[in-house]
């Protein structure tokens, strides 16, 4: 009678198609991250992290215990320009999400003329640096939107022009609740000089920016709850 060997042959198969899906990071395995360095502060006057910034931050993209958070305005009035940046989104990272700051909370004193000052979902009150006197919301709903777009959960990385959106949005963070040791000040994408950076200019215009191709987090202020 002659033996069959089929079923150890298909056997053998799908344990190597198995092991293979896991090397790779599939569902039926799990891919072990590396670990993050802990948040460490440069000392400087917006704390942007030493290990984790826009000079390292291509080798910490597309993580998934990750929420990556670019906190500029599409189109900020401020005058960046008279200090060299940009006023305009022209660039971000993929898998940041825009979330700008000024429609967040109150900006501290700034260094350029035309800051935004209008709706925001908190009224801040700063000190000295980025330390914060008091936190008012404006709306019912501020809360809400600040805990869902800035999950606690998760480690979040910030980034903006020059940093200083950041380090005021980490502050701001911190003061309501959530874990320093979770949120990284990654700096100023004007800086940037890696090989990632998703282009938002539209091509062949004197002026504007590809809307369209921003992961923005709108937040419409005439449809919340203001708080008299």
């Amino acid at each position: 009678m002659k033996r069959s060997f089929k079923p150890t042959l298909l056997l053998l198969c799908l344990t190597l198609l198995l092991a293979s899906c896991a090397a790779n990071g599939s569902p039926t395995g799990t891919q072990e991250l590396t670990p993050l360095p802990p948040p460490e502060p440069d000392g400087g006057p917006f704390g942007v992290d030493v290990n984790i910034n826009i000079n390292t931050i291509d080798d910490y993209l597309g993580r998934p215990d990750v929420t990556y958070i670019d906190v500029r305005m599409l189109y900020d009035p401020a005058d960046f320009e008279a200090i060299g940046g940009i006023s305009s989104l022209t660039q971000t990272l993929p898998g940041y999400r825009i979330v700008p700051f000024p429609f967040i909370g109150t900006l501290s004193a700034m260094p350029v003329a035309n800051a935004y000052d209008s709706d925001r979902l908190f009224e801040i009150v700063w000190g000295e640096g980025q330390d914060i006197i008091s936190a008012t919301p404006n709306f019912a709903e501020s809360q809400t939107i600040l805990s869902q777009l800035f999950p606690k959960d998760t480690v979040i990385f910030l980034m903006c022009g020059g940093g200083g959106y950041s380090a005021l949005t980490r502050a701001f963070l911190v003061n309501q609740g959530w874990d320093a040791g979770k949120i990284y000040n990654t700096g100023g994408n004007w800086h940037y000089d890696g090989n990632m950076g998703l282009d938002l200019t539209v091509s062949g215009a004197n002026s504007g920016i590809a809307t369209w191709r921003a992961n923005y987090a709108l937040i419409d202020f005439e449809h919340l709850t203001r708080i008299s």
